[in-house]
């Protein structure tokens, strides 16, 4: 296994052409991305270790082995978790085979690879970093134990996990010597906001023989990336782009860029100080030998920090733009005075038609309602967009919005651009909700998403209202949202439903709504353990009738209604509504003294229900 200094001095001799996609290759050869093609190291190793002795053949120095997804988070997806050693070792010994066609002094290295994890870190994810340590841990454990010559960490978004693998891999073989590869969005930044320079310093820090980006886009998308990355001193850089961008041809996803493409770039990227070339997806072994005719065995030339044949401006004009703090609406106004708010839940209509909750809307604004509750997709049942719906309320109606944002259905990338696309349209409350699981709703073979849960959502919000991304980088704009939270004060598991809502709180939640309750205990028990240091809006769903007490008591999670209160909507019969009404005022009236405010959830869209509790309260 090389030293960091040996693969140095390998890259200071001339310039490396490694080779080119596994991934494309298997896909290529019939087999779908709907199964792990790490699994194929043991299932089909006759077609990757084809595929390996192609790139030998073209003339590749560094073969690349097919374990990029081999840790237990990814490979749990196919059902092979517990094959994490198995599939390792025979990574290498699949690309070992390959290699020793040619003689020793001519054999290409075995590069062992690492790629991330599946899943954000925590606290932009839910991951926690001890776990996805263990899982790196495991992946390199497997890898060294078939003794490749270096290891590449490539297609990393994330700096800090792209450190985390670098950190673990370092403990496990401090000498090993490693390449780490980001990758980059159009802006020339990883998709967590790092700038190229920053993972450069960062990675060499970190042990890195070589640093460099891949995947990404086709040659000519990673030219501002290289550049930026060769103003760093003493960076040894490698690139390995696309095919350029892909196009579905006949249900099959095709690569546009030509062999002879590639070539010319590869000198050019010879010329301007780069160490070592390769390609990622959709480049092939034509791509690869292309390249090895091109760059020889030409020595790698030497560039002052600085210089180079780019032609790259930084775009700062739009640098340090703030968004304008408006007026506060009446809601923020009286919760920041201490008085006593009202809000009141709508759900978005299950079609395209919301006539009647606009009107509702209008109803609940005459009432006294201070703002409106929009639910996303409750219960995982498919519905208009909050936030169309929220627009629609607000074209017509002067009052203050309470966004639900579900982490169920978006990954982070889509709820960043959901939020950032509702502050462009002036809705400021957002309420983070883990959400639902799509098992309950109308599609339950629907996907969950679950990239971040509520905690690291309100992080992630937190951050943009100090002008920071969800990494911690800085943005040309300071958003201001208005971040709030759930609460179940009736949690089975109350210790942990504190636990968590304290981590909301200090993630940067600003206030609280509590699930539906019916016990004054409850409420007064949950502010006892939990000494809420941010606004509580308690929850109330008043009650249509005993059918409607029975179900929500033994069947809806993490609620629960008194026995007494069942007994009285039972006894009202036909009175069921109004007994509901009565008993949703008599609860407010009992807490509405240690409260902020409170959230008024009609069932089944009633806002008539709200209207008449309202008529007993304010």
């Amino acid at each position: 296994m090389l030293t960091r200094e040996q693969l140095q001095t390998k890259f200071d001799e001339r310039v490396l052409v490694f080779d080119g996609a596994m991934g494309t290759e298997l896909y290529e050869h019939g087999f779908t991305f709907d199964k792990a093609f790490e699994g194929l190291n043991l299932t089909q190793p006759a077609a990757v270790r084809r595929i390996h002795r192609a790139y030998v053949d073209a003339g590749a120095a560094v073969l690349t082995t097919n374990s990029f997804g081999a840790n237990r988070l990814r490979l749990q997806r196919s059902g092979l978790q517990e094959q994490v050693l198995e599939i390792n070792r025979a990574a290498v010994a699949l690309a070992r085979e390959a290699a020793s066609v040619r003689p020793p002094h001519n054999r290409p290295l075995v590069a062992a690879s690492i790629g991330p994890l599946g899943q954000p870190l925590a606290p932009v994810g839910r991951l926690a970093r001890e776990v996805g340590k263990a899982a790196f841990a495991e992946q390199i454990r497997a890898l060294l134990a078939a003794d490749p010559d270096l290891f590449i960490l490539e297609t990393f978004s994330d700096l800090s996990e792209l450190q985390l693998c670098a950190e673990t891999l370092t403990e496990l073989a401090p000498h090993c010597a490693f390449v780490a590869l980001a990758t980059f969005t159009e802006d020339a930044k990883t998709l967590f906001g790092h700038k190229p320079e920053e993972v450069v310093r960062t990675m060499i820090a970190a042990g890195a023989a070589a640093v460099g980006a891949n995947c990404s886009t086709g040659p000519q998308g990673l030219d501002p990336v290289l550049e930026r990355m060769s103003k760093v001193a003493g960076a040894r850089l490698y690139a390995a782009p696309n095919a350029g961008m892909p196009r579905l041809v006949d249900g099959r996803y095709v690569y546009v860029s030509t062999p002879d493409y590639f070539g010319e770039w590869a000198v050019r990227m010879a010329e301007s100080g780069l160490r070592g070339v390769g390609g990622c997806c959709g480049t092939k072994p034509a791509h690869i030998a292309r390249m090895v005719d091109a760059v020889g065995v030409r020595a790698p030339v030497t560039r002052n920090s600085g210089s180079g044949i780019f032609e790259v401006r930084e775009n700062t004009e739009e640098m340090g733009i703030i968004v304008p703090v408006e007026a506060m609406s009446t809601f923020d106004a009286k919760m920041a005075d201490g008085r006593f708010v009202v809000s009141v839940e709508l759900d978005p209509p299950r079609g395209v038609d919301a006539d009647k909750l606009v009107h509702g809307a209008v109803a609940l604004k005459q009432a006294g309602v201070d703002a409106i509750n929009i639910a996303d997709s409750p219960l995982a049942t498919a519905r208009m967009s909050p936030l169309a719906l929220a627009v629609l309320i607000r074209q017509q109606v002067d009052i203050e919005v309470l966004l639900h944002v579900s982490c169920r259905d978006r990954n982070l990338l889509g709820l960043l651009s959901e939020c950032m696309g509702a502050h462009a349209l002036g809705m400021r409350h957002m309420l983070c909700v883990t959400g639902d699981p799509p098992s309950l709703g109308d599609y339950p073979g629907a996907k969950g998403v679950f990239e971040v849960d509520s905690i690291g959502l309100v992080d992630t919000l937190h951050k943009l209202n100090r002008g920071l991304d969800a990494n911690g980088k800085a943005l040309p704009f300071t958003a201001n949202f208005r971040i709030s939270c759930a609460v179940n004060p009736t949690a089975v598991d109350l210790p942990k439903e504190i636990e968590r809502f304290h981590r909301k709180v200090d993630a940067g939640a600003q206030y609280a709504l509590t699930q539906p309750l019916y016990n004054p205990a409850d409420l007064e028990r949950f502010v006892e353990l939990a000494k809420p240091k941010i606004p509580l809006l308690v929850g109330v769903l008043p009650l249509r009738n005993a059918r409607h007490a029975h179900f929500i008591h033994h069947e809806v999670p993490g609620m629960a209604i008194p026995q007494e209160i069942r007994d009285r909507m039972a006894q009202a019969a036909e009175r069921g509504p109004e007994e509901g009404v009565a008993i949703a005022r008599e609860f407010i009236g009992a807490v509405r003294s240690g409260v902020a405010g409170v959230y008024l959830m009609p069932p089944f869209n009633k806002f008539e229900m709200a209207v008449d509790v309202l008529r007993g309260i304010l």
